[in-house]
């Protein structure tokens, strides 16, 4: 049978309440006597059930998300994943809030930052923005005994907890890796267009995907990156202006969003070999359409459950399971959609 608190109590030569102090981590224990409580767990194997303790104390955990209100195929299936896990978390004691911030703004995430240090929740998950400010931010949130688990874009360096999200450097890599093996016959330019180069998880797809190209694939040029801040809009421009410029251009890597506009702006004649990101509608229906040629994908739903799950773990003092919190990067063609 699993030792109980009154095995413990007895192993310990102590009284129920003071177990029960001992393992709420509450005061009034003296070190010895708090000594002997732990040895006597240890000495049982004694596991403690959080999910029975935090019924029985009526404990509602309050999680909140702070999402980019971008329009874009990938933020908003993010925040509809958010919005579905709320509702099954709920069944959990589980209390979920998504907020939505500007795109790209350090200052505004600073600012919800600082007002949930005061709110207290009990985890927090943000898609960071590469900011010193933002750091001191999490900073803040840490001293006061926040989690802090960063989903898509990773602020290293930083007081943050986990990350959620793929390794973006690997992204860029494998990118560069498949494009370069597309364009194999000849020497030709690649554009390559971000959203914005504030934010880690773009620069470190450029990065990897600078690196690979320069290193495996010198026959092909790269042009400087374009940043059309994940609107679709601003890309059909950029992408237009860049094909009438270079008309011969032999790839496009889109390592951000906005690939409404990019579709938008190939027009009828011979197109670049394009990878992008995100398995969306609009991804989808160009891969079999035979309008891009490669999609690299994240998980959105795998991303919000798994922070989710680590401010949990994060929450009771528990570990943290690496292999069931991994992200992995998923690369579609046309052949194998799911």
């Amino acid at each position: 049978m699993k030792p109980t608190v009154h095995d413990i109590a007895a192993q310990a030569g102590v009284s129920l309440a003071t177990v029960d102090r001992v393992l709420n981590a509450r005061p009034g224990v003296r070190a010895a006597t708090r000594e002997k409580v732990e040895k006597a767990i240890a000495a049982l194997g004694y596991v403690r059930d959080v999910s029975a303790a935090n019924l029985a104390k009526g404990r509602v955990y309050r999680f909140v998300f702070l999402l980019p209100d971008n329009d874009n195929s990938f933020m908003r299936l993010l925040r509809a994943e958010v919005s579905e896990a709320a509702a099954r978390a709920a069944r959990e004691r589980i209390q979920i809030e998504c907020r939505t911030l500007p795109p790209f703004d350090a200052q505004a995430l600073v600012a919800a930052l600082t007002r949930l240090g005061a709110e207290k929740p009990d985890g927090v998950a943000l898609v960071a923005v590469d900011d010193p400010c933002v750091g001191l931010a999490v900073a803040e949130l840490a001293e006061a005994g926040i989690a802090v688990v960063t989903l898509v874009s990773d602020l290293p360096g930083s007081r943050r907890n986990h990350f959620a999200g793929i390794d973006n450097h690997a992204a860029g890599r494998t990118a560069a890796s498949l494009l370069g093996r597309f364009l194999e016959t000849g020497p030709g330019e690649i554009a390559i267009i971000a959203g914005s180069l504030l934010v880690r998880d773009h620069r470190e797809r450029a990065e990897g995907f600078q690196a690979v190209m320069r290193a495996d694939f010198p026959h092909l040029s790269l042009r400087p990156v374009l940043e059309g801040r994940d609107e679709p809009e601003r890309v059909a421009a950029l992408v237009t202006a860049l094909l009438a410029e270079r008309p011969a251009l032999a790839g496009i890597y889109s390592l951000g969003a906005g690939n409404r506009g990019l579709l938008r702006a190939l027009g009828s004649g011979v197109r670049p070999a394009i990878i992008v990101h995100e398995l969306t509608p609009t991804s989808r229906e160009a891969l079999q359409a035979g309008l891009i040629d490669a999609v690299l994908n994240q998980d959105a739903g795998h991303e919000v459950r798994s922070a989710i799950r680590v401010l949990k773990a994060l929450a009771d003092g528990a570990a943290v399971v690496a292999g069931q919190e991994r992200i992995r990067i998923e690369i579609f063609l046309k052949d194998n959609l799911p």
